[in-house]
């Protein structure tokens, strides 16, 4: 069981999210319901994540789907709640994941992309998903390099199932150990690139991904619809 008190702090966390990131929207001069808050569950247990989503955040997401499916079956989750696929993911855990209808944020492959499209062409599930990009360049980290996106969304748009499975967006993280300005810098190469290939393509690509507890307000300035906290949700619970 959780505590009463670790409840009244996670929700007391989740209040002062929720107070930064409009505050960092405002400052951007931004509509205040232009950035989606993605509470990253992973550090913590079913019971636990169940209290975040009843202190109010209802996407949530996961670096591992195998710790979504376990806490899938520990603990009943409310129908609001939005499952993202936020890790690398393997293609031999598509299957079983695909029945939570999650947004799929680090594809990170062409091949990947192939594989979402069968799985939700054979479930007739419509199925969202973000091209995981490379932002850093940095050689150990996932995601595509930025010239290879292009090229590979337009296949995506001539093959059969881009009708089930929509690319709305990139996901971005900034290069590791990097200070705020490099990390701006990173966002704002990550939006020019979604401008371009909007341009492109013809397609609109209205989600940007990008931003954690330590560098949201740069990634919200430079355009991020979507930031992932986890960390800052926790604080005082991790533990305790």
């Amino acid at each position: 069981m959780i505590e009463d008190q670790m409840r009244t702090r996670l929700a007391e966390n989740w209040k002062s999210v929720v107070d930064d990131v409009q505050a960092a929207t405002t400052a951007a001069k931004r509509p205040s319901d232009s950035v989606q808050i993605i509470g990253v569950s992973k550090y913590v247990d079913a019971e636990t994540t169940l209290a975040l989503v009843e202190a109010g955040c209802h996407q949530l997401g996961e670096n591992r789907p195998q710790v979504l499916w376990k806490k899938a079956a520990e603990v009943e989750f409310p129908d609001q709640v939005q499952w993202h696929l936020i890790g690398h993911l393997q293609r031999n855990k598509l299957r079983r994941s695909m029945p939570f209808r999650p947004w799929i944020h680090s594809v990170d492959s062409e091949r990947l992309l192939h594989a979402i499209v069968e799985e939700a062409s054979v479930l007739k599930q419509p199925t969202e998903v973000l091209l995981e990009v490379n932002i850093s360049g940095e050689p150990d980290k996932t995601g595509l390099m930025p010239e290879a996106i292009e090229p590979i969304l337009e296949r995506h748009l001539a093959e059969p199932g881009n009708d089930v499975v929509k690319v709305r967006g990139l996901m971005a993280m900034a290069g590791w150990g990097t200070d705020s300005e490099s990390a701006r810098r990173q966002f704002a190469e990550t939006r020019q690139l979604r401008d371009e290939l909007q341009l492109h393509t013809g397609v609109a690509l209205p989600e940007l991904s990008m931003g954690m507890s330590g560098d949201f307000a740069v990634a919200i300035a430079e355009g991020a619809t979507m930031v992932r906290i986890g960390s800052r949700l926790f604080e005082g619970v991790l533990n305790a």
